[in-house]
């Protein structure tokens, strides 16, 4: 229940502070003196989107707090579910600040609007007039359906399976736009690959080639220069080899003069050695060097292939081609594979909206199953507010459509009158007819609800006399198992209070403040007496309200 809301900066409000009782609570006032705007204050509590024009001083911060105890309610898990710290007494603040930013808290833990809001709408069900409207309309009266059917559980379980229906076949539509581009293509990409892969490719093979295409394509010529070096390496007369044994000889014999000598001997021995070992191998390279115009074909022809391949693809190494050769071949894959993917994918959707159905069907009985009772209670309750002859009839029919709430079709029709024929309720029934309705609802939903408290905003709009009386009594029978507010001009409604708070304006320091204050049972009289008769109070008013306090 709402124990407490404190008020600042909002409006015509500087700062309020209320608590508030269970029971029933009635708030009265002039038009115009700021009921709205105390509703208003409270909508931020229930995540209503801010408005900087709403602020008193824009350049002071606007605080809205709102203290519940919810201990009874098993709110538990929901406050687990949004990662908030759970406290019997909750707190919900709004601060709108001067540079028009929103903030909402739970519980002093910063939390966004989507949070606020869904916190909200298990503790506090603020009616309007804009909410009598509501009837009308099919998600309203589904939820009243499904509140008396109890398909919480059932529609939560229904909209996790449609969430999952829906992003299936947002992805079934994507593979088959896949398949469609892909089919266009795999023709092409399964000759570039074959062509790749005809190739043959090794990692590093560009290289080597070339080398040996320039090796084969100069034989005569490398062949002419390794025989002229290989002379001046090893003549008997004048080759490098035997020139610098000689020299090595003539060094072997200065060593034993000095160090310096003997490092030049050394150096000379490391460098015979070296150009003993070139020598070697200058030979095995005459050995093995040989014309081979075979070999040259075969090499000149890969190395043709690949420079067409490098040039075709835009890249210049080998590897870059096998990378290209890879990707082409998930392509292809996917392609040839695409269409188990897609068959895979329907069998899952199929799977999934057998479910569907299922959970469709089983919210679907419960409705229908529950309809007499609601026809029934609704039927009994509009008798006693003046409306006996009033009846309901409530078709649902079970569609192969996946709607948010079920597969069902819904058809609400009223008849106000006897022997007149049924219809829509916006058509049927006037706006008093609505608003007793609306009771009728409320009331019956609490009986099936934990909702800690619910405010009514001139529902007794388009009614007086005993129906207004007998509407008193419904929120009173309300009030034992919850808390409730009514806003209402009605007397006799006013009169049936557990506690009475008047709203009213007052001028402070040359300013129009809007006030909240609980009557006592004096002030009740006087309210009241002046609702009967006007501000010039008769001695008959003030007996009546009496009475009707009584």
């Amino acid at each position: 229940m709402l124990n407490g809301l404190t008020i600042k900066n909002y409006a015509l409000i500087d700062n309020l502070n209320v608590n508030f009782h269970s029971g029933l609570t009635i708030i009265t006032g002039e038009t115009g003196a700021g009921k709205s705007i105390l509703l208003g204050g409270l909508s931020l509590i229930l995540g209503k989107r801010a408005d900087l024009s709403h602020v008193k001083d824009a350049s002071k911060k606007c605080v809205v707090e709102a203290t519940f105890d919810i201990a009874k309610y098993n709110l538990k898990p929901l406050f687990q579910l949004h990662d908030l710290d759970y406290e019997p007494q909750t707190i919900l603040r709004r601060e709108i600040l001067p540079s028009g930013r929103s903030r909402a808290f739970i519980n002093d833990t910063p939390v966004n609007l989507d949070s606020l809001q869904v916190l909200g709408e298990r503790l506090i069900d603020i009616h309007s007039q804009h909410q009598t409207l509501q009837l009308t309309n099919d998600d309203f009266q589904f939820q009243v359906i499904d509140a008396l059917a109890e398909n919480r559980k059932d529609l939560s379980d229904y909209a996790e399976l449609l969430k999952q229906y829906k992003a299936l076949k947002t992805e079934l539509n994507l593979l088959n736009t896949q398949k469609s581009a892909l089919l266009k293509e795999l023709d092409y990409n399964t000759f570039l690959w074959n062509e790749l892969e005809e190739a043959k490719l090794v990692a590093g093979e560009l290289e080597t080639l070339e080398s040996e295409y320039e090796t084969l394509n100069n034989v005569e010529d490398i062949k002419e220069k390794l025989v002229l070096s290989h002379n001046l390496l090893s003549n008997d007369d004048v080759g490098v080899i035997h020139n610098l044994s000689e020299i090595k000889a003539l060094f072997a014999k200065l060593s034993n003069y000095g160090n310096s000598y003997q490092s030049i001997y050394e150096r000379i021995e490391s460098s015979l050695i070296e150009l003993n070992d070139v020598f070697s191998e200058m030979e095995d390279l005459q050995e093995q060097l040989e014309a081979d115009p075979n070999r040259l074909d075969q090499v000149n022809s890969k190395l043709q292939i690949l420079h067409n391949l490098t040039n075709k693809h835009s890249v210049s190494t080998v590897e870059e081609l096998i990378e290209i050769k890879e990707v082409l071949a998930q392509k292809v894959f996917d392609s040839e594979h695409l269409e188990s993917r897609i068959t895979e994918k329907q069998n899952r959707i199929n799977e999934v909206e057998s479910h569907l159905k299922l959970k469709a069907k089983a919210i679907h009985d419960k409705r229908v199953k529950i309809i007499p009772n609601l026809i029934s209670q609704l039927e009994s309750i509009l008798a006693v507010l003046g409306m006996p002859n009033a009846k309901f009839k409530i078709d649902i029919k079970l569609t192969a459509n996946f709607h948010q709430n079920g597969s069902d079709d819904l058809q609400f029709l009223f008849s106000a009158n006897k022997g007149g024929q049924f219809n829509e309720l916006k058509k049927a029934a006037s706006g008093g007819e609505l608003s007793r309705l609306m009771l009728a609802i409320k009331s019956i939903l609490s009986k099936y609800t934990q909702l800690p408290t619910i405010m009514f905003d001139e529902i007794d709009t388009g009614v007086s006399g005993e129906v207004s009386n007998k509407m008193a009594s419904i929120m009173q029978d309300m009030s034992k198992s919850m808390q409730v507010f009514t806003i209402t001009h009605l007397p006799q409604i006013a009169a049936k209070g557990d506690t009475h708070f008047k709203v009213f304006k007052e001028d402070v320091d040359n300013e129009t403040q809007t006030q909240l204050k609980q009557l006592s049972t004096e002030d009740r009289v006087v309210e009241i007496a002046q609702m009967l008769g006007g501000s010039n109070m008769s001695t008959s008013a003030i007996a009546h309200a009496k009475q009707l306090l009584n």
